[in-house]
């Protein structure tokens, strides 16, 4: 009953603060939980592992079914989910059993492999998600320039307000946001279109102050353009769309491993992160702004999920596979005792993470 009541604050909270869009954000989390779950599923099932339990939420069940030995459940708090496969219980250890379709009689190996499944399929749904924002095309800024600043590289060269950029080193650009992906210290062969010119200039980027993903001050070479604002919807189509959808999922993943990396380190303030309450507020909003939007929200969102449970915390998959990895290191099973413990710590590290990333949430919304 109590999981029922929070249900219907989360729906109430959610529909008073971002309208009916809020519904796009209970079924994004409740999709990219759900695909997450399924991996492990279809990994454990490949592995002859019996599925007792496939649950997507927690709480009391609002609808359960049982299907050849697996029990479906769809649960109240839509924050979560998980697979109960046969023989494993984090907090109770002493419920392992060696049967044949349990999960104890699995090597290491084999187990890492259902582990990893889980985190794989997020990064996989977002390659997905990517071919469909390929096809679908997103709205951006036109590689068009706008004003030409002062000194600049742009001026010495002689790019005009208007130019169009073609290419840079005969690679295409379809945006104003891919400029500064092509440019580097070398001089480099623009392809310009001008009125009904088509112009190529060589141009020796300026090394400048600059500010990176994360807003810190860094050294980048620069043209010294403003965008016209003009937009322009890019579409990636055919094997372009695959070409497209793979170099994303691996400049999000590395820039996801980038920001933990930046917050362990104090790079980045710790402020800046944030939990579902900003998550409901950026999916709320790309709501209005497209199906392309919501689905690189979700793309995003995905990776973020994928590569945050990889993390060696106990009670994450990340923190499995490592248990799994000592015993095929040092051919004995991490000591009941320190699973354990080991295991009640990784649950006080989540909820302790949850709570302040929901604080820095209600902060920023207070101090709108």
């Amino acid at each position: 009953m109590k999981s029922i009541l929070f249900l219907l604050l989360i729906l109430l909270a959610g529909f008073y603060f971002f309208s009916l869009n809020f519904i796009v954000t209970i079924l994004c989390i409740s999709f990219l939980i759900f695909f997450h779950e399924l991996g492990h599923f279809l990994a454990a099932k490949h592995m002859g592992v019996c599925v007792e339990v496939f649950s997507i939420g927690f709480g009391k069940s609002l609808f359960e079914a049982e299907f050849k030995g697996t029990i479906y459940k769809i649960c109240a708090l839509p924050l979560g989910g998980y697979v109960k496969l046969k023989g494993q219980d984090d907090f109770d250890p002493s419920k392992r059993n060696y049967e044949a379709d349990s999960y104890n009689t699995l090597t290491p190996l084999k187990r890492i492999y259902i582990l990893f499944a889980g985190p794989f399929f997020n990064i996989f749904l977002a390659f997905l998600l990517y071919i469909a924002i390929g096809n679908l095309g997103l709205i951006k800024q036109a590689a068009v320039v706008g004003d030409v600043l002062k000194g600049s590289a742009a001026e010495f060269y002689g790019l005009q307000k208007g130019d169009l950029i073609l290419s840079i080193d005969e690679k295409n650009i379809r945006s104003f946001d891919e400029i500064s992906k092509h440019l580097r210290l070398e001089t480099m062969n623009f392809k310009i279109q001008r009125n009904e010119e088509i112009l190529n200039l060589k141009i020796d980027a300026n090394l400048s102050k600059a500010y990176n993903e994360f807003l810190q001050e860094v050294q980048k070479p620069v043209l010294g353009i403003q965008s016209s604002k003009e937009l322009v919807t890019v579409f990636r189509s055919g094997f372009d769309s695959f070409v497209f959808a793979f170099e994303e999922s691996v400049n999000s993943t590395k820039l996801v491993m980038q920001a933990i990396v930046e917050l362990i380190t104090g790079g980045i303030d710790p402020r800046n992160i944030g939990g579902v309450i900003t998550m409901a507020d950026i999916t709320s909003k790309a709501a209005n702004s497209g199906l392309a939007v919501v689905l690189l929200i979700s793309a995003l969102i995905s990776i973020n999920l994928g590569v945050f449970n990889l993390l060696p915390i106990p009670m994450l998959d990340g923190g499995h596979i490592v248990f799994n990895l000592y015993e095929m290191i040092f051919k004995r099973q991490v000591p009941i005792k320190v699973f354990e413990n080991l295991s009640y710590l990784g649950l006080v590290l989540l909820v302790c993470l949850m709570i302040f990333a929901t604080y820095n949430d209600v902060l920023r919304f207070a101090t709108r």
